[in-house]
């Protein structure tokens, strides 16, 4: 018979005072220099995080390899452990993903895909579970998530019965966690691209091989807001599977878009003929060359987008980003008509919003242009922000005017 519960010890993990005040603050990470005893932890464990006192600080997941050591999933001591696997059960996982799906039905609309559940924010550390119809994409970041794969698909099966479950666990954080990278489907079939539709349009997306878990969801409400401003004639750069260009399309003169990606690329172009969008160009290029090309052309825009991927992931590489982020909205700027938009976007969480307009009016400067700015966003409602972290917060959008 199995021991019966808590009739093993659950792994006890000390910290020092620093990480017991950073827990208190609301953080949700404590890294490696903070831990003083691992005890008998292995990797992937739920475990009871102490203070040098012996006092309670909560339940966690352990890591061996990364340098965040542990991420807290409970400042309570969580029932469900002290058998031998040392994990979290389903029970917790369903009370945590019921909760984050509560949230979404208040804030989520006008779509068929979004992020169901967003990692810290929605107190499940290193787990991504993004919804598109009846299909799920998960991330599995670290290794006690990796552990809880089963259990996340049996949560799901009994909450949605999906079609298919995919773990997307190819993004390079799992290395950290000394994890291989993969995609695999978990549960159900998937035979090709699902539909789902997002704000009035329709998309197929690829589950297994699209951006990130198949398209960006992040920008989603932002794409509703920048129809605000949509006329004449639009660049769209770093387009990907044609997100903005899709949602300008109906309400501008022309839509021309670039990427530098072909995959990507003949994605959107599917995208724009699923919604009878034909007045789209798709263009195969490098946007930073591209842009000066158009620049030399003489040729001018209505509205400009800067969509560009994150050109830094590490804080101490913020200094060449800088100089990239100055180079693509000084060209941009340089494209624009005098009454033009200029929606420029940041995903790098180490670019902070107040950096990111130190960095556009500098190119402001440069370019001779008065900007004003029209709205400050951030990611779609169901990647909120948690207060506490702001490793949370990674999205920036800026939309801005050329003044006459």
């Amino acid at each position: 018979m199995p021991p019966a519960l808590g009739s093993e010890a659950v792994p006890v993990v000390r910290v020092n005072r620093k990480a017991a005040d950073r827990i208190a603050s609301g953080h949700l990470w404590i890294f490696a220099s903070d831990v003083t005893d691992r005890g008998e932890a292995q990797p992937g464990d739920a475990v009871r995080v102490v203070d040098t006192r012996g006092r309670n600080l909560g339940t966690a997941h352990y890591s061996s390899t990364s340098q965040i050591t542990l991420r807290m999933l409970s400042t309570q001591s969580e029932s469900g452990l002290g058998h031998t696997n040392h994990g979290i059960g389903a029970a917790f996982l369903k009370r945590r993903v019921e909760a984050a799906a509560q949230l979404r039905a208040r804030v989520v609309e006008n779509t068929t895909a979004y992020r169901l559940v967003y990692a810290d924010a929605d107190w499940l550390p290193g787990l991504i579970i993004d919804r598109y119809g009846d299909y799920f994409a998960a991330q599995f970041l670290d290794q006690g998530m990796d552990r809880l794969a089963p259990s996340v698909v049996e949560v799901l099966e009994e909450l949605y019965g999906p079609a298919a479950i995919v773990a997307r666990n190819d993004a390079g954080v799992r290395e950290k966690e000394n994890l291989p990278l993969e995609t695999k489907v978990l549960a159900g079939e998937v035979t090709g691209s699902v539909p789902i539709e997002m704000n009035g349009l329709r998309w197929m997306v690829d589950l297994l091989g699209g951006q990130k878990t198949g398209i960006f969801l992040d920008q989603r409400e932002n794409y509703v807001a920048a129809r605000q401003y949509a006329r004449g004639k639009v660049l769209d750069c770093f387009t990907a599977t044609g997100g903005f260009a899709l949602h300008l399309a109906a309400l501008s003169e022309s839509v021309e878009a670039v990427d530098s990606s072909a995959v990507a690329l003949e994605a959107a172009r599917s995208n724009a003929a699923l919604n009878q969008a034909a007045n789209i160009r798709f263009r195969q290029a490098d946007v930073l060359e591209y842009l000066p090309a158009q620049v030399a052309a003489h040729r001018t825009f209505d509205m400009v987008i800067v969509d560009p991927p994150a050109f830094t992931k590490a804080r101490g590489a913020v200094e060449g980003a800088t100089r990239g982020y100055k180079e693509i909205n000084l060209r941009a700027l340089r494209l624009l008509r005098a009454g033009g938009i200029l929606m420029s976007c940041s995903c790098s969480q180490h670019m902070s919003e107040a950096r990111l307009l130190e960095i556009i009016l500098a190119a402001a400067l440069d370019s001779g242009k008065r900007l004003r700015v029209l709205e400050r966003r951030t990611q779609a409602r169901d990647h909120p922000i948690l207060l506490a972290m702001p490793e949370t917060l990674y999205l920036k959008c800026i939309i801005l005017q050329v003044m006459e």
